[in-house]
């Protein structure tokens, strides 16, 4: 009896002693490898300096397009960008008209329906496991912040609208380019923090490493914060109509100076912070990031550039081994209803998020998506910090692609 006694008491004692050290042991923490600039630079990223910059947009609501606040926004992101040091900023303008309202049958209805009900998500991916509703929320009354309700409340108008950009100029092939983006708008009655402050976020932190005075780039980088993703991706649209044909044409001539590089990759951010599993059973989400979770690198598998697509995909999942402190990368090749779609037909093109857009989003393992709860406040570090480590995996790949130096030291292949 005494020896079943202790041997109970060993096993409880062992289990609480797993418990215990499953709650308290940390992660090491990163180290840098100095000979490396991509790992320096990595090492200026930093959380507390993300999580205000996420926090920095969300005081303008869900800086919806065809409003002030959007506006006010956009002119917000750009003097950040000037105070980081990268001082070329320029915009791209266009006229956004919505299409009118579809008289939809209810045959039309039944097969919309149908389709909804169809394992498949849209941009590929089969559908699986628990599926909760998804949507967009119109209803300001879902909103319980009244403070967040009145930044809301200003409807959205057609007419004029503008998206910031700035560009790191390679100092050996400034005629040569990787695109990297987010988009800055939103919508659903909240602050769109993670939809897509959090991808804004990214980009503008990259822009601020890069843009420090001792770093140095064979070739260029811009940095652009998309407007009207929430829309139809009318702001990258109008990007790739505007400027494709412009690529690496030297002006004026004999300058050195070329306005559109040639596009060697985009790179896009879209909701970066949410990966906390499949549903529960009573469609219930647990509120905890799981420790599974991953940051997804998306490529279009049907794309004219699928191949040179999933190379740059593997290019990033590679510095995410290298670089990223937390969480690892997954490449997928779905990558749908972000601003890299414009573009995925032209040039590689990729999308990192949280999990994958049509399969995992779209199913509605996101209850924040387009929702009230889209706000600053929802998130924990644990989110917070997953979004960091999509920032570390782009710069450490980025800075890499572009040769990135400091003090004259290139990057190590």
């Amino acid at each position: 009896m005494k020896t079943r006694i202790i041997a109970a008491s060993l096993v409880l004692l062992a289990a609480e002693a797993g418990a215990q050290q499953a709650q308290v042991v940390p992660l090491p923490p990163a180290t840098v490898d100095t000979t490396d600039p991509a790992s320096v630079l990595v090492g200026r990223l930093d959380l507390e300096h993300y999580k205000a910059t996420v926090k920095g947009l969300t005081q303008f609501g869900d800086r919806r397009q065809g409003t002030k606040r959007n506006r006010d926004a956009v002119d917000w992101i750009e003097a950040q960008l000037k105070s980081y040091g990268c001082t070329n900023t320029e915009r791209i303008k266009y006229t956004y008209e919505p299409p009118p309202p579809r008289t939809v049958d209810s045959a039309t209805r039944a097969r919309a329906a149908a389709a909804g009900r169809s394992a498949q998500a849209q941009g590929g991916g089969r559908l699986r496991g628990v599926r909760t509703r998804t949507g967009v929320n119109t209803d300001s009354l879902r909103q319980p912040d009244p403070r967040i309700r009145a930044l809301d409340a200003e409807p959205t108008t057609p007419g004029p609208r503008e998206e910031v950009y700035c560009t790191k100029i390679g100092e050996t092939h400034p005629e040569e380019m990787y695109i990297v983006g987010g988009h800055m708008d939103g919508h659903g009655w909240n602050e769109a923090a993670n939809d897509d402050g959090s991808g804004t976020a990214v980009v503008m932190e990259l822009a601020r490493v890069f843009s420090m005075p001792d770093v140095h780039t064979d070739r260029s980088i811009r940095f652009i914060l998309w407007n009207n993703e929430e829309t139809g991706l009318n702001g990258a649209h109008a990007y790739v109509d505007q400027r494709a044909a412009l690529q690496g044409k030297e002006s004026p001539a004999g300058s050195g100076k070329y306005p559109e590089p040639k596009w060697l990759g985009m790179i896009q951010h879209d909701m970066m912070m949410f990966d906390h599993g499949m549903p529960r059973p009573d469609g219930t989400i647990s509120p905890e990031q799981r420790p599974e979770a991953d940051v997804n690198i998306e490529f279009q598998s049907n794309s004219k550039m699928a191949d040179s697509s999933q190379k740059l995909a593997w290019i990033f999942h590679r510095a995410n081994e290298k670089y990223a402190t937390d969480y690892p990368a997954q490449v997928g090749p779905h990558m749908t209803n972000t601003d890299s779609d414009p573009f995925k037909d032209l040039v590689a093109a990729i999308s990192l998020r949280e999990n994958e857009r049509g399969r995992e989003v779209g199913a509605g393992w996101d209850p924040h998506w387009h929702q009230p709860t889209d706000v600053f406040a929802t998130f924990s570090d644990k989110d917070f910090r997953l979004g960091l480590n999509a920032a570390q995996t782009t710069l450490g790949a980025v800075a890499t692609l572009t040769g990135a130096k400091l003090g004259g030291i290139p990057v190590r292949k």
